[in-house]
């Protein structure tokens, strides 16, 4: 009798396999998702469909066992670097397809705090969900977040801190926004374990976000929001 370790990706039906592609996105099976979406392009499916059915769609599970404290952050790691490897496929191909994107967010960790695993978590989470994600690393200064901001006109920028003494530089980065006159272009999401929603009000940010999921999630509803408002308009 064949074990579920016997399976043979491409003898399963385009359904079956997409299916299975989420299976191995929750374990985080690199290769077996580097292998399913290159039979899905074989078969003729477009980078954004394969993107999107088999891998967003895995990852939108995924986080949602994140959120509700069913997977912890390592066993997400491990999805998001599966996620990653399929991604490293179908970013070109996206590109040259012209797929739509679902935003562009610059992300990065604020001066004086390097902590990074919650930031790349968002990054991959978000690289999941279908944004463009520009993550400028650890220890940026206001002029780093200005500059990439100028340069790649995202629609989302996000901060992150995990210790207390760094928390209010936030602030700084959202008070130059607001001398520059684009605070209302940009909406500004912060996370890290110090902080909670009635700082992020009191500093002038957009919404916290408490973990990666809730991240995606709060993203999603602001480009939403924001193409609502073009088409009203």
């Amino acid at each position: 009798m064949a074990g579920s370790d016997d399976i043979v990706l491409a003898d399963l039906s385009d359904q079956d396999l997409v299916q299975q592609m989420h299976d191995d996105l929750y374990d985080g099976l690199k290769e077996e998702i580097v292998e399913g979406v290159n039979i899905l392009l074989k078969r003729g499916w477009t980078p954004y469909k394969t993107l999107t059915e088999a891998l967003v769609e895995g990852m939108r599970i995924v986080g949602i066992d994140f959120r509700d404290g069913i997977l912890f952050v390592p066993e997400v790691l491990m999805s998001a670097n599966a996620m990653k490897a399929g991604m490293a496929i179908l970013r070109p191909l996206l590109v040259e397809t012209g797929a739509p994107q679902v935003g562009k967010m610059v992300i990065g960790t604020v001066k004086g705090d390097i902590h990074d695993i919650g930031k790349n978590l968002v990054t991959m989470m978000m690289e999941g969900a279908g944004f463009e994600v520009i993550d400028l690393g650890i220890n940026n200064a206001v002029e780093k977040y200005l500059d990439a901001i100028a340069e790649h006109q995202p629609d989302i920028v996000g901060m992150s801190a995990l210790l207390t003494t760094t928390m209010p530089y936030m602030k700084v980065v959202i008070d130059a926004l607001k001398e520059k006159g684009i605070r209302d272009d940009i909406v500004v999401l912060v996370g890290g374990a110090p902080l909670n929603e009635d700082f992020a009000k009191a500093i002038g940010a957009d919404a916290y976000c408490r973990d990666a999921a809730v991240a995606v999630e709060t993203a999603k509803s602001y480009m939403m929001r924001k193409h609502n408002q073009r088409v009203a308009g």
